[in-house]
């Protein structure tokens, strides 16, 4: 059986190509599913995740601020779109002044 050598610059490249798909399956984990490892939620569990109301989850329905899809009456969230009406949402906060 032949002997494979290898080098540092195959072992660099090795490197590189496993962080990436470390990073590629990082990054889809953390987009798509939430905490409790869900990708979609119901009006309830939107309603205590923001602290809303049934009329004020309504209202971002009604507003199409939050996407949604309805299967058999229930009506799902995804996750995804949740965070980014956090993000959307976002207000920058004021330097602090310089005191003297």
């Amino acid at each position: 059986m032949p002997a494979n050598i290898l080098t540092t610059d195959d072992l660099r490249e090795f490197k590189v190509e496993l962080l990436e798909e470390i990073k590629e399956i990082l990054h889809f984990s953390k987009n798509t599913l939430n905490p409790d490892g869900k990708r979609f939620l119901k009006s309830s569990e939107v309603q205590e995740l923001l602290s809303l109301s049934p009329a004020s989850l309504q209202n971002l329905r009604n507003a199409r601020e939050l996407p949604y899809s309805k299967v058999n009456g229930t009506i799902f969230y995804d996750w995804n779109d949740i965070i980014q009406l956090i993000i959307s949402n976002k207000k920058e906060a004021k330097p602090k002044r310089k005191s003297l």
